[in-house]
């Protein structure tokens, strides 16, 4: 974590300090970062890929079983 400090010089105003402070805050690209930082999903862990994994599997023995038994129809082919 990046942080920016500003102090306020002898003759400066309030609005001079923030207007400092804003563009030293540009500059060190903490925005920047946040809003990347935004959106960006964790990565999944080991156990929820495994269960889903096996979700997947359990899934497709399942079609494949019904398709056997002819309570499914085979999706046709894309031309």
């Amino acid at each position: 974590m990046i942080q920016v400090e500003v102090t306020k010089n002898n003759n400066e105003t309030t609005s001079s300090v923030i207007r400092r402070f804003t563009k030293r805050v540009q500059e060190s690209g903490i925005i920047r970062r946040a809003k990347s930082l935004r959106y960006s999903e964790r990565a999944k862990s080991e156990y929820v890929k495994k269960k889903k994994a096996l979700k997947r599997l359990s899934k497709r023995t399942e079609t494949d079983r019904l398709r056997r038994l002819g309570k499914i129809e085979d999706a046709p082919y894309r031309k």
